[in-house]
C-alpha cells in the first residue's frame, strides 16, 4: 500500500535547498519506479514554501521512512519535520482503484 510523505523545511534553509537540489534530482529519477507523484510546495505567487510531498508505492513504514532518510534533501540535515501517512489510491491518472 502506498505511503504519503510530506516534509517541511528547516526554518532559513533555502541555500541547503539549492546545494542539494541537483543531487535530491538524481535520487528521484533513479527511484522513479516508487514515485506515483512528487513535488515541492509552493506559496500562491509560485516561490518555494519549503517542503514537499512523496507518493511512493513502497510496502512499509520502514521502506519508506529509508527512503526519505535517503533523500539527499534529508542527508544534508534539510528537513525539520517529516510525516509519514498510509495512503489509498482511490483515483489516480483519471483511474478509479476502488
Amino acid at each position: 500500500m502506498p505511503f504519503l510523505i510530506e516534509t517541511w523545511d528547516k526554518p532559513a534553509h533555502q541555500p541547503v535547498r539549492q546545494a542539494s537540489r541537483a543531487a535530491h534530482l538524481a535520487y528521484l529519477e533513479a527511484n522513479k519506479a516508487l514515485l506515483l507523484a512528487c513535488g515541492a510546495k509552493l506559496n500562491d505567487d509560485g516561490s518555494d514554501a519549503g517542503g514537499g510531498f512523496y507518493i511512493v508505492d513502497l510496502d512499509t513504514r520502514e521502506a519508506t521512512q529509508a527512503f526519505i532518510d535517503a533523500d539527499p534533501f534529508a542527508l544534508a540535515g534539510l528537513f525539520g519535520e517529516v510525516r509519514i501517512t498510509r495512503w489509498r489510491k482511490a483515483y489516480l491518472g483519471g483511474t478509479c482503484y476502488l
